[in-house]
């Protein structure tokens, strides 16, 4: 204890970082699998170069960790946390090279501190190999460009072509460096440089995969990614709930107090540039690089498109380094009690389940409801099960049953990568099936009175049956409906 008292007194800024991962870590037993967590396993369980919705990096890393450790909701948590936390531990390498250690200590605190690192060490996304790759290219291309080590070059190519591989907003990484070399007087040379065009091609070819996949499959997850957005963004349709509901979620992602140092000082280099035409000192116009084009890019969008909160999440790294320049210590502690607040209120929430939840984005009822649902196969053997919400309760079943579940796509709708598995499903023809559907703002425990329009398309007969209720400390917290559908019909 002595020992403990002594190391918090000599290193309080590393103390904080620790208690914080070691929060983190201690709430990892009471976390249940969320439905993002049981899809990019599902993505995982179906090796392949890449996937519909998304590349497969995080897939990638939680087959390589359940093959080892096993699969259990805790594995898939604690992938999560460790990919997290080293991604910290290369965040504080990087801010050494800009800052003091003193300073650098301090942008680790405001990093650690945040409820985005929490998402990422609690939940698999994409984005949690994403942060990993971009901090450790952005390390990488600092050494090539400032240190002039030119064999940092195919390291970094190396790295932005795995940040790729994780999620299609690492194509920021190669703008955000070309746009420091042709605003940076003093390295603008380097557009000439054999070793950066060696860079991009080396990121390109280990993005190839990802290519491949998609010119197999009508380049279908580019689309996706870019169609439905692209013309939401066409309308021009302007909506202050956007703007605000984007600022509402980045202030608890970052925080009040780091969030208004990301605002003050975005608001002095950008009018500084274009009232005075005066560009910053060449190490922060290199952070800056990484970080515009993200932050303040998707930003300019809320006012007329809906920015999902963690797009903005590659722009932390740098952001985040340049805060700590102007932070005061004051600030700081501040952002840490905020913080400790946050978290004490995320971990109740976690453990006691004090608010419901009216969506599926939840951790709560999955296991339950696969028990359940193994119980109501032994009344309709034979039956197969599948669901109509994109992927959430499909994914989660599949999860923690050992029988195949289905998606939408039984029905005719699209269902994400579930289209994309190479599944038979003419071999089900004739057989019965249970239909399970998330009741998800759960108001009572009735039925739900009504049938799926597109169930009687391919089944001869649709029975609503009992719900499925989920209890959590003898209170119903969640509730499916069940339908039992006979004789289904494949259609091509």
């Amino acid at each position: 204890m002595t020992k403990l008292r002594d190391f918090i007194k000599k290193h309080p800024a590393l103390a904080i970082v620790f208690g914080f991962q070691l929060f983190r870590l201690a709430l990892l037993p009471f976390m249940g699998l969320m439905p993002q967590d049981a899809y990019y396993h599902f993505y995982g369980e179906n090796l392949s170069l890449s996937y519909f919705d998304h590349p497969g990096m995080i897939g990638y890393i939680l087959r390589l960790f359940t093959e080892v450790f096993g699969k259990t909701v805790f594995v898939v948590k604690f992938t999560d946390f460790v990919v997290t936390s080293l991604t910290l531990l290369s965040f504080y390498q990087l801010a050494g090279y800009f800052l003091s250690k003193r300073k650098a200590l301090r942008a680790l605190v405001l990093l650690s501190s945040t409820i985005c690192i929490s998402i990422l060490s609690f939940n698999s996304t994409p984005d949690v190999p994403l942060l990993l790759f971009w901090t450790l290219s952005i390390s990488s291309l600092y050494k090539a460009i400032f240190e002039k080590k030119n064999w940092h070059w195919i390291v970094a190519g190396i790295l932005m072509g795995l940040s790729f591989d994780s999620k299609y907003t690492a194509l920021f990484l190669q703008m955000g460096l070309l746009a420091f070399l042709v605003f940076s007087n003093q390295y603008r040379k380097l557009l000439l440089s054999p070793w950066l065009w060696i860079s991009l091609v080396i990121s390109a070819l280990v993005t190839f995969p990802v290519w491949w996949w998609n010119y197999q499959n009508e380049f279908a997850s580019f689309a996706f990614q870019s169609s439905s957005r692209t013309s939401d963004i066409s309308k021009f349709q302007v909506s202050p709930d956007y703007l605000f509901g984007a600022i509402g979620h980045q202030i608890v992602l970052l925080l009040p107090i780091l969030f208004a140092v990301f605002i003050t000082f975005t608001f002095k280099y950008v009018k500084r540039a274009l009232l005075k035409f005066k560009l910053p000192k060449s190490k922060t116009l290199f952070l800056l690089a990484f970080f515009v084009p993200t932050f303040v890019g998707f930003f300019s969008l809320t006012p007329v498109y809906w920015v999902k909160l963690n797009w903005m999440m590659p722009s932390y790294i740098t952001g985040v380094i340049i805060a700590a320049m102007f932070i005061s210590k004051k600030l700081l502690k501040i952002q840490v009690i905020i913080s400790v607040v946050f978290h004490l209120l995320i971990a109740s929430q976690i453990v006691f389940y004090l608010a419901p939840i009216k969506s599926d984005d939840t951790w709560i009822g999955w296991k339950e409801l696969a028990k359940e649902t193994v119980e109501l196969q032994k009344q309709y053997p034979n039956a197969f099960v599948f669901a109509d919400d994109n992927y959430k309760t499909s994914a989660a079943l599949n999860f923690f049953m050992d029988e195949k579940v289905y998606a939408q796509n039984i029905i005719g709708l699209h269902a994400l990568h579930f289209d994309y598995l190479g599944d038979d499903l003419s071999t089900l023809n004739k057989k019965d099936a249970i239909f399970l559907d998330s009741d998800k703002r759960f108001n009572n425990q009735d039925k739900k009175g009504e049938i799926h329009p597109e169930l009687s398309k391919y089944f001869d007969s649709v029975t609503e049956l009992e719900p499925i209720i989920i209890y959590r400390n003898k209170k119903a917290v969640r509730k499916f409906w069940v339908f039992y559908c006979t004789n289904y019909q494949y259609k091509k």
